[in-house]
Order: structure tokens, then C-alpha cells, then sequence
């Protein structure tokens, strides 16, 4: 198996809810909206989720799950599939990072990795 017949890209975009925080209660809420892409040459279904989301407290919250907001999306090569979803941290700034698990129509399982991305309210400076 080559790299790739593997390939999964992962773009990440993030915006600050503020309309949904309560910065008084330590309650910061951010939305990230994914787009997953095949780039590879074998069609591949996204079994699961695995995030790993730190706080500015250094405090981390491990989430896995089967599917991304309810379904697991078959990529063929070239396409792709976007959804957006939530996270609620404790501090105005956090990151998130993980990886996707997934099934190739050639049998292979194997991790797309979802690369470190900030969560920042916006005007914070880190």
C-alpha cells in the first residue's frame, strides 16, 4: 500500500459564538465547521472521531464517537464532505486536534489526522 491510495485532507475553519459564551462562568463556546477531501485513489468510509481539545488551563478533554454529526460519510477520490459542529472550553483560547478513523474499500484502516488548530475568542493575544 502506497501513501497514496491513502489520502485524506482535512480543512479546518473556527469561529468564537459569543452570543452562546459566559465568559463570567468560564463558558467559551466555538463553532468549527470541517471539510473532509479523498485525495487518495481508494474510495474510504469515516468510521470515527477521536479529538483531543486543551484548554489555556492545559486541561484535556478526550471525545470518541462513531461517525461525524451522526453519519460516516463515503468518500470516493475527489470528493468530499463538510459539516460543522461545537466545542465548549473553559478559557477564552484552546486547541483541538485528533484524527478521523477509516475504512478503504481495499480493506486498509487507517487514521486521517486532523492537525493542531486554535480556538481564540477573538482580540485575545497568545
Amino acid at each position: 500500500m502506497s501513501e497514496a491510495e491513502h489520502k485524506i485532507r482535512v480543512d479546518v475553519e473556527t469561529a468564537y459564538l459569543d452570543e452562546q459564551s459566559e465568559p463570567r462562568e468560564a463558558r467559551y463556546v466555538f463553532s468549527y465547521t470541517i471539510t473532509i477531501r479523498n485525495e487518495g485513489q481508494v474510495p474510504a468510509r469515516l468510521l470515527g472521531r477521536h479529538w483531543v481539545i486543551t484548554d489555556a488551563n492545559g486541561k484535556v478533554e478526550e471525545v470518541r464517537g462513531d461517525g461525524v454529526v451522526g453519519e460516516q460519510p463515503y468518500l470516493k477520490p475527489g470528493q468530499g464532505f463538510r459539516y460543522s459542529s461545537g466545542a465548549v472550553i473553559e478559557t477564552p483560547v484552546g486547541s483541538m486536534q485528533g484524527s478521523y478513523q477509516m475504512l478503504g474499500d481495499d480493506g486498509a484502516h487507517f487514521d486521517a489526522p486532523i492537525l493542531p488548530f486554535r480556538l481564540a475568542m477573538p482580540g485575545i493575544v497568545q
